[in-house]
Protein backbone atom coordinates (compact mmCIF):
# COMPACT_ATOMS: atom_id res chain seq x y z
CA UNK A 1 0.00 0.00 0.00
CA UNK A 2 0.94 3.63 -0.90
CA UNK A 3 -0.10 6.80 0.52
CA UNK A 4 0.85 9.87 -0.77
CA UNK A 5 -1.38 12.81 1.05
CA UNK A 6 -0.73 16.44 0.40
CA UNK A 7 3.00 15.94 -0.18
CA UNK A 8 5.47 18.70 -0.75
CA UNK A 9 8.76 18.07 -2.13
CA UNK A 10 11.34 20.94 -1.80
CA UNK A 11 15.29 20.04 -2.36
CA UNK A 12 16.95 22.50 -0.42
CA UNK A 13 20.10 22.83 -2.30
CA UNK A 14 17.94 24.81 -5.31
CA UNK A 15 15.19 25.41 -3.04
CA UNK A 16 13.02 23.83 -6.26
CA UNK A 17 9.90 23.06 -5.87
CA UNK A 18 9.71 19.24 -7.14
CA UNK A 19 5.75 17.94 -5.87
CA UNK A 20 3.65 20.18 -4.81
CA UNK A 21 0.36 18.95 -2.90
CA UNK A 22 0.20 15.55 -4.51
CA UNK A 23 -2.18 13.39 -2.97
CA UNK A 24 -2.88 9.59 -4.76
CA UNK A 25 -2.73 5.79 -3.05
CA UNK A 26 -1.45 2.59 -4.77
CA UNK A 27 -3.28 -0.49 -2.89
CA UNK A 28 -1.66 -3.84 -2.67
CA UNK A 29 -1.78 -5.73 -5.95
CA UNK A 30 -2.61 -3.18 -8.53
CA UNK A 31 -0.61 -2.47 -11.90
CA UNK A 32 -0.34 1.70 -11.75
CA UNK A 33 1.62 3.98 -14.77
CA UNK A 34 3.09 6.69 -13.73
CA UNK A 35 3.26 9.38 -16.63
CA UNK A 36 4.85 12.83 -17.47
CA UNK A 37 7.48 15.16 -18.88
CA UNK A 38 10.53 15.88 -18.23
CA UNK A 39 10.71 17.77 -14.80
CA UNK A 40 7.74 16.51 -13.99
CA UNK A 41 8.30 15.19 -10.62
CA UNK A 42 8.21 11.35 -11.74
CA UNK A 43 12.10 10.72 -10.44
CA UNK A 44 11.43 12.61 -7.02
CA UNK A 45 8.14 10.17 -6.39
CA UNK A 46 10.80 7.13 -7.01
CA UNK A 47 13.50 8.90 -4.50
CA UNK A 48 10.52 9.25 -2.06
CA UNK A 49 8.98 5.53 -2.26
CA UNK A 50 12.55 4.46 -2.04
CA UNK A 51 13.32 6.50 1.08
CA UNK A 52 16.60 8.28 -1.21
CA UNK A 53 14.88 11.88 -0.22
CA UNK A 54 12.59 13.03 2.78
CA UNK A 55 9.23 14.69 2.03
CA UNK A 56 9.03 18.25 3.17
CA UNK A 57 5.44 18.39 4.05
CA UNK A 58 2.38 15.93 3.75
CA UNK A 59 2.15 12.45 4.42
CA UNK A 60 4.01 9.26 2.92
CA UNK A 61 3.09 5.42 3.69
CA UNK A 62 4.59 3.05 1.62
CA UNK A 63 3.48 -0.90 2.66
CA UNK A 64 3.26 0.04 6.18
CA UNK A 65 6.38 2.79 6.80
CA UNK A 66 6.02 6.19 7.61
CA UNK A 67 8.58 8.08 5.72
CA UNK A 68 8.09 11.21 7.02
CA UNK A 69 9.46 9.91 10.69
CA UNK A 70 11.04 6.68 9.17
CA UNK A 71 14.90 6.36 11.48
CA UNK A 72 17.95 5.57 8.82
CA UNK A 73 17.91 2.34 10.46
CA UNK A 74 14.68 1.20 9.18
CA UNK A 75 15.18 1.80 5.43
CA UNK A 76 16.91 -1.36 4.78
CA UNK A 77 13.56 -3.07 6.03
CA UNK A 78 11.66 -0.92 4.08
CA UNK A 79 13.42 -1.68 1.07
CA UNK A 80 13.57 -5.11 1.15
CA UNK A 81 9.64 -4.87 0.70
CA UNK A 82 10.43 -3.08 -3.00
CA UNK A 83 11.82 -4.48 -5.96
CA UNK A 84 13.58 -1.62 -8.26
CA UNK A 85 13.88 -2.08 -12.35
CA UNK A 86 16.24 0.76 -13.85
CA UNK A 87 16.44 1.63 -17.60
CA UNK A 88 19.56 1.40 -18.01
CA UNK A 89 19.59 -2.82 -16.40
CA UNK A 90 22.63 -1.98 -14.20
CA UNK A 91 24.14 -5.90 -14.00
CA UNK A 92 27.81 -6.53 -12.80
CA UNK A 93 29.36 -7.64 -15.91
CA UNK A 94 32.03 -9.87 -14.33
CA UNK A 95 29.06 -12.00 -12.59
CA UNK A 96 26.67 -14.43 -14.80
CA UNK A 97 22.90 -13.86 -14.87
CA UNK A 98 22.86 -16.42 -11.67
CA UNK A 99 25.28 -14.43 -9.90
CA UNK A 100 23.50 -11.19 -10.43
CA UNK A 101 20.37 -12.43 -9.40
CA UNK A 102 21.59 -14.13 -6.15
CA UNK A 103 23.55 -10.86 -5.07
CA UNK A 104 20.64 -9.39 -4.24
CA UNK A 105 19.52 -12.20 -1.56
CA UNK A 106 23.31 -12.39 -0.59
CA UNK A 107 22.91 -8.78 0.75
CA UNK A 108 19.93 -9.28 2.65
CA UNK A 109 21.94 -12.08 4.40
CA UNK A 110 20.17 -15.07 2.62
CA UNK A 111 21.46 -18.65 3.19
CA UNK A 112 23.20 -20.42 -0.20
CA UNK A 113 20.47 -23.06 0.61
CA UNK A 114 17.66 -20.74 -0.20
CA UNK A 115 19.96 -18.88 -2.85
CA UNK A 116 20.17 -22.14 -4.53
CA UNK A 117 16.71 -22.67 -4.62
CA UNK A 118 14.93 -19.26 -5.15
CA UNK A 119 17.07 -18.17 -7.95
CA UNK A 120 16.21 -20.94 -10.73
CA UNK A 121 12.68 -20.33 -9.81
CA UNK A 122 12.86 -16.79 -10.58
CA UNK A 123 14.61 -16.85 -13.74
CA UNK A 124 12.34 -19.39 -14.97
CA UNK A 125 9.19 -17.00 -14.42
CA UNK A 126 10.83 -14.45 -16.28
CA UNK A 127 11.62 -17.27 -19.30
CA UNK A 128 15.64 -17.47 -18.84
CA UNK A 129 15.37 -21.01 -17.23
CA UNK A 130 19.12 -22.04 -19.00
CA UNK A 131 20.82 -18.87 -19.12
CA UNK A 132 21.98 -19.12 -15.25
CA UNK A 133 26.18 -19.15 -15.98
CA UNK A 134 25.69 -16.63 -19.02
CA UNK A 135 27.47 -13.18 -18.63
CA UNK A 136 25.69 -9.82 -19.90
CA UNK A 137 27.55 -9.32 -22.36
CA UNK A 138 26.57 -12.34 -24.33
CA UNK A 139 22.65 -11.39 -23.65
CA UNK A 140 20.48 -9.08 -25.61
CA UNK A 141 19.06 -5.87 -24.16
CA UNK A 142 15.94 -7.57 -23.61
CA UNK A 143 16.91 -10.30 -22.26
CA UNK A 144 18.88 -8.25 -19.91
CA UNK A 145 16.08 -6.45 -18.76
CA UNK A 146 14.94 -9.52 -17.83
CA UNK A 147 17.84 -10.82 -15.69
CA UNK A 148 17.04 -7.43 -14.47
CA UNK A 149 13.83 -8.11 -13.08
CA UNK A 150 14.62 -11.52 -11.92
CA UNK A 151 16.79 -9.45 -9.70
CA UNK A 152 14.27 -6.71 -8.55
CA UNK A 153 11.90 -10.17 -7.80
CA UNK A 154 14.12 -12.88 -5.89
CA UNK A 155 13.88 -11.42 -2.65
CA UNK A 156 9.94 -11.90 -2.84
CA UNK A 157 9.03 -7.84 -2.39
CA UNK A 158 5.17 -6.88 -2.56
CA UNK A 159 5.77 -3.92 -4.54
CA UNK A 160 8.02 -2.82 -7.92
CA UNK A 161 8.90 0.22 -9.26
CA UNK A 162 9.84 0.11 -12.79
CA UNK A 163 11.81 3.35 -13.73
CA UNK A 164 11.52 3.63 -17.73
CA UNK A 165 12.12 -0.01 -18.11
CA UNK A 166 11.74 0.03 -21.81
CA UNK A 167 13.67 3.28 -22.38
CA UNK A 168 16.80 1.08 -24.27
CA UNK A 169 14.60 -1.94 -26.44
CA UNK A 170 12.78 -1.93 -29.46
CA UNK A 171 9.14 -1.97 -29.79
CA UNK A 172 8.85 -5.89 -29.48
CA UNK A 173 11.09 -6.39 -26.62
CA UNK A 174 9.17 -3.53 -25.02
CA UNK A 175 5.61 -5.41 -25.39
CA UNK A 176 7.31 -8.34 -24.28
CA UNK A 177 8.23 -7.01 -21.30
CA UNK A 178 5.45 -5.31 -20.02
CA UNK A 179 3.75 -8.71 -20.67
CA UNK A 180 5.88 -10.05 -17.91
CA UNK A 181 5.01 -7.26 -15.42
CA UNK A 182 1.09 -7.73 -16.00
CA UNK A 183 1.76 -11.53 -15.30
CA UNK A 184 4.26 -10.53 -12.59
CA UNK A 185 1.19 -8.24 -11.07
CA UNK A 186 -1.13 -11.34 -11.61
CA UNK A 187 1.01 -13.43 -9.82
CA UNK A 188 -0.15 -10.59 -6.87
CA UNK A 189 2.73 -8.33 -6.78
CA UNK A 190 2.25 -4.51 -6.56
CA UNK A 191 3.29 -2.51 -10.13
CA UNK A 192 3.91 1.01 -10.18
CA UNK A 193 5.77 1.71 -13.92
CA UNK A 194 7.31 4.93 -14.16
CA UNK A 195 7.06 5.55 -18.28
CA UNK A 196 6.85 8.43 -21.10
CA UNK A 197 6.06 6.20 -23.96
CA UNK A 198 2.60 6.79 -25.07
CA UNK A 199 1.83 4.07 -27.16
CA UNK A 200 3.44 1.42 -24.62
CA UNK A 201 0.67 2.88 -21.79
CA UNK A 202 -1.96 2.90 -24.21
CA UNK A 203 -1.28 -0.79 -25.22
CA UNK A 204 -2.51 -1.35 -21.66
CA UNK A 205 -5.87 -1.28 -20.11
CA UNK A 206 -4.32 -0.17 -16.64
CA UNK A 207 -4.74 2.92 -14.33
CA UNK A 208 -2.49 5.93 -15.49
CA UNK A 209 -1.89 8.80 -13.03
CA UNK A 210 -0.37 11.60 -14.94
CA UNK A 211 1.86 14.45 -13.10
CA UNK A 212 3.04 17.57 -14.45
CA UNK A 213 4.94 20.34 -12.71
CA UNK A 214 4.92 18.63 -8.83
CA UNK A 215 0.87 18.23 -9.37
CA UNK A 216 -1.24 14.97 -10.14
CA UNK A 217 -2.99 16.19 -13.12
CA UNK A 218 -5.38 13.28 -13.78
CA UNK A 219 -6.09 9.99 -12.59
CA UNK A 220 -8.03 6.54 -13.69
CA UNK A 221 -8.51 4.25 -16.35
CA UNK A 222 -8.61 6.42 -19.21
CA UNK A 223 -5.55 6.43 -21.22
CA UNK A 224 -1.96 8.21 -21.94
CA UNK A 225 -2.90 11.71 -21.22
CA UNK A 226 -0.45 13.57 -23.97
CA UNK A 227 2.85 13.44 -23.53
CA UNK A 228 5.06 13.09 -26.39
CA UNK A 229 8.14 12.77 -25.43
CA UNK A 230 10.52 13.53 -21.89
Amino acid sequence: MVEFKDVRMVYKNTNAVALDGVSFSISDGEFVFLVGPSGSGKTTVIKLLTGEERITDGELNVNGFDLKKIRLRRLPRLRRTLGVIFQDFRLIDKMTVFENVAFAMRVVGAKKREINKRVPQVLELVGLAGYEKRRPEELSGGEQQRVAIARALVNNPRMIIADEPTGNLDPVRSLDLMLLLEKINELGTTVLVVTHEKELVNAFSKRVIAIDSGKVISDGMDGYYGYENE
